[in-house]
């Protein structure tokens, strides 16, 4: 097991504290997240892109002109995808992007985002993180006390008055541990922790 240190909100020392290898000391495989971002990515698609056939265009029901005997190419509907607003031959339509993997794929996927950012020393495991009401100058303070531009930071549950004191500052977001994903921690430079949500993150990711 690696130890980690355990710091609070102004980033000094308060403790240290045993991570298992299983979660934090996983071999990363690049293919492996990129196969789970692309899946992420093609599950946020909304698939709602669409044209219309030339019988769904409005108008058409009469004949352009007479058959034979004008001297112009025989023509029966204004809607024909070669006139200038008709319809489309195999434009896009609604459909569904999303696919799933392996859900053990998945969670390994999670494992290596988190094993790299702790590789790269990007990981920060605080002891506690509230505030007493949502206001976005305390978060940013908290935040430049770590030298933080960009952040995600993984709480328990739905930490309330910190996910609204990060909504209006850029760079920054607060997931709890049933939404944390692969796409985010690979968006995010930095990674913080709050201590409380490691047991979740064992019951999570080690079933």
């Amino acid at each position: 097991m690696a130890v980690c240190d355990v710091v609070n909100t102004s980033a000094e020392k308060v403790g240290e504290i045993e991570v298992k290898d299983e979660l934090f000391g996983v071999s990363v495989n690049p293919g492996v997240l990129h196969e789970v971002v692309c899946m992420q990515r093609a599950n946020r698609r909304s698939g709602n892109a669409c044209t219309k056939t030339r019988g769904e265009v409005r108008g058409g029901g009469a004949k352009p002109w007479r058959q034979k005997g004008t001297g112009r190419a025989r023509s029966g509907s204004k809607n024909s995808p070669i006139w200038r607003g008709g319809g489309t031959i195999f434009g896009p339509r609604p459909r569904d992007y999303s696919y799933k993997m392996p859900k053990k794929v998945r969670r390994l996927a999670l494992r290596m985002a988190l094993s790299a950012r702790m590789d790269e020393g990007n990981l920060v495991i605080v002891d506690e993180f509230s505030m007493s009401a949502p206001k976005t100058k305390d978060f940013v303070g908290v935040m430049n006390n770590f030298d933080f531009s960009e952040c995600l930071i993984v709480a328990e549950t739905d930490h309330g008055n910190v996910q609204l004191s990060a909504r209006n500052a850029v760079g920054f977001k607060v997931l709890p541990v049933a939404g944390l994903n692969v796409y985010d921690i690979l968006k995010y430079p930095k990674l913080m922790l709050i201590r409380s949500s490691l047991d979740q993150l064992e019951q999570r990711l080690l079933v």
